[in-house]
């Protein structure tokens, strides 16, 4: 059966205006806080020479501008998605489908954010960050959000503009994109696999329910799983090592990463054979510790 084909359900028409309680669900919190985790990061390996006159300023203004265009797209998000959000239970309660914002209001408000934060991000930063910033926000809306209901590869496609965030933190303070920054670009673009496949797993009847590809249907499914989850975790165990190669970490970083990249591929491992919702979830809860303790030991351990 063509995902197409699936029910539709409507949100509620309830022409409410929302409180601020609604408006910070509507930016997607929970998304938001890696996002600036990961800017941080990028700001300040960006910096880490010159500890002794850090710019504090600069980088406010950077997760402030950064935060804008992440928490408009959020929105955006959830105003094209709210009819299929609305037939699944882990999104049904959102704000547009529970008619506690009318998505009028939240498509205004997505839009007045994400413009603000690119211009604000231009004028406080500079040019790349604000472009960069651009791109990650009409990517995933426009590229990896309607992919989601036509192929399983979606997750690549969202893959490159979920990594961008400590790209505009490097770039917003140096103006520059050195090999460095890639090195942590690629380690957010391989984590993001088995952090959405634990997602996809744990609910897959809703994505199915919903008309979603995220897994592909029939006998592919549990391989597909098994091969997003496992393989870019593995390959994380080497690229981890990368700034302790090139010089720019210590010993400090190397053992503390490895540690948690090997803890990491064992929950990846432990889904991949067992395919529970209880291994998934593990993995999810693994995936959430494993980026912020990662970016901190490699800020602290600066060479």
């Amino acid at each position: 059966m063509s995902t197409s084909a699936a029910p539709l359900i409507e949100p509620h028409t309830v022409h409410a205006t929302g409180t601020v309680a609604d408006y910070w669900t509507l930016i997607k919190p929970d998304v938001n806080i890696l996002i600036l985790i990961t800017t941080f990061a990028g700001f300040c390996l960006a910096r880490s020479s010159q500890w002794h006159d850090f710019p504090i300023f600069l980088l406010f203004h950077t997760l402030f501008g950064t935060c804008l265009v992440a928490g408009g797209a959020g929105a955006l998000n959830q105003f094209v998605e709210r009819r299929f959000d609305a037939q699944m239970r882990r999104t049904n309660r959102r704000p547009i489908v529970a008619g506690q914002i009318d998505p009028s209001h939240a498509l205004w408000f997505g839009v007045l954010a994400s413009v603000s934060g690119v211009l604000y991000l231009l004028a406080m930063t500079n040019r790349l960050a604000g472009l960069l910033a651009a791109a990650t926000a009409i990517s995933y809306l426009a590229v990896y959000t309607p992919l989601k209901r036509r192929t399983p590869w979606c997750t690549l496609a969202g893959a490159f503009s979920g990594a961008a965030p400590p790209l505009i933190g490097w770039a917003a303070a140096s103006g520059q994109l050195p090999s460095r920054a890639w090195v942590l670009y690629g380690i957010v673009f391989l984590w993001q696999f088995p952090h959405f496949m634990a997602i996809a797993w744990m609910y897959r009847q809703d994505y199915d329910r919903a008309g979603y590809l995220v897994l592909p249907r029939g006998e592919r499914r549990t391989a597909w799983m098994a091969f997003q989850t496992l393989l870019p975790a593995l390959a994380l165990i080497a690229l981890a090592l990368f700034p302790k190669l090139s010089g720019d970490a210590g010993w400090t970083y190397t053992v503390g990463a490895e540690i948690l990249t090997l803890s990491f591929s064992y929950f990846a491992a432990q889904l991949v054979l067992f395919r529970t919702s209880v291994s998934a979830r593990r993995l999810l809860v693994a995936s959430i510790a494993y980026l912020p303790i990662l970016v901190v030991l490699m800020v602290l351990d600066r060479t």
